[in-house]
């Protein structure tokens, strides 16, 4: 399970304060009477023995990020049914050491009085906060994506064309693992317009739908049994909730035939399309050994 670099995380605003800088260093910012006394003012609110400490509580924070991983990847592996509740557990605990941290090294790093809060007033405090609004954003949507819980980690989630597991919920975005190995970062505002969908919500198991067509004047009920047969005896099936296989016509330009549409759940959501193989095998071949057509399709002349 991947986990984001600490120190990456919560350095990341430093970057977002370069517009601060320009703006310090251009004529516009002498033209708002700014002198060189305001500028040590500023250097003043800096405790550099406390940034020192800081480093150091990064550098825990960041040790503890790091067990807290291989904790849940070990026991996860070795407890499969407590895998999720384990995502869950390490995700808010990253949470409450991200703010933990981040509040303790402002403390340590910064003094915060009336003549602070004066100095880093006016023109400082809109440019800080013009640089720093997208990120101040994702925050609070990372905090109301944790209460409100449209997922949560280990949920299949289809979301923005992107389909796959939810590895992490960060401060400022979310990471996908998608069924092509491909990590997806996406911002966490972005969950508070969008539409989510969540195949599992918290649990082990998922349903899985899959549709298989035959020509409409082949035996029904045989292929309806061949289905059934082949998802009781998958052994990725998840036999304590019901399946399901509804029955329709199908109709497209220039073919009829029925449709059967199968809604199984597999066991774990990792076996998601390990179950669509093989049940999707099983039925084809035993199609193809009772000789049941699909639409369009011709018996051979004997």
């Amino acid at each position: 399970m991947p986990y984001p670099s600490f120190a990456r995380a919560l350095f990341r605003p430093l970057r977002s304060a370069a517009p601060l800088l320009a703006l310090l260093a251009s004529p516009a910012w002498a033209q708002d009477d700014i002198d060189i006394d305001t500028i040590s003012r500023l250097a003043d609110i800096v405790r550099w023995g406390g940034v020192i400490t800081s480093l150091f509580v990064v550098a825990g924070a960041w040790m503890l990020l790091r067990l807290l991983g291989r904790f849940v990847a070990a026991f996860g592996s070795e407890f499969s049914s407590r895998r999720l509740t384990l995502h869950k557990v390490s995700t808010i605990g990253q949470f409450v050491i991200y703010v933990a941290t981040t509040l303790l090294v402002l403390l340590l790093s910064f003094r915060v009085d009336e003549t602070t809060l004066a100095v880093i007033g006016g023109t400082v405090a809109v440019a800080v906060g013009f640089a720093m609004k997208d990120l101040v954003a994702s925050f609070i949507a990372g905090v109301i994506v944790m209460l409100d819980r449209p997922f949560q980690v280990g949920d299949r989630v289809n979301f923005g064309g992107e389909y796959g597991d939810i590895t992490a919920i960060g401060l400022r975005s979310v990471r996908m693992q998608t069924l092509d190995d491909n990590t997806v970062t996406i911002p966490n505002s972005k969950f508070l317009s969008d539409v989510t969908s969540s195949g599992n919500y918290g649990a082990l198991d998922m349903q899985v739908v899959m549709d298989f067509h035959i020509a409409a004047d082949q035996d029904i009920e045989r292929a309806r049994e061949i289905v059934n047969e082949a998802v009781l005896s998958s052994r990725y099936v998840f036999l304590a909730k019901p399946v399901v296989i509804l029955v329709n016509q199908w109709v497209s330009d220039y073919l009829v035939g029925v449709r059967l549409r199968l809604k199984a759940y597999v066991l774990d959501t990792r076996f998601e399309k390990a179950f669509e193989s093989d049940v999707n095998l099983r039925v084809l071949r035993a199609f193809q050994h009772e000789g049941i057509l699909t639409p369009g399709q011709f018996r051979p002349a004997p």
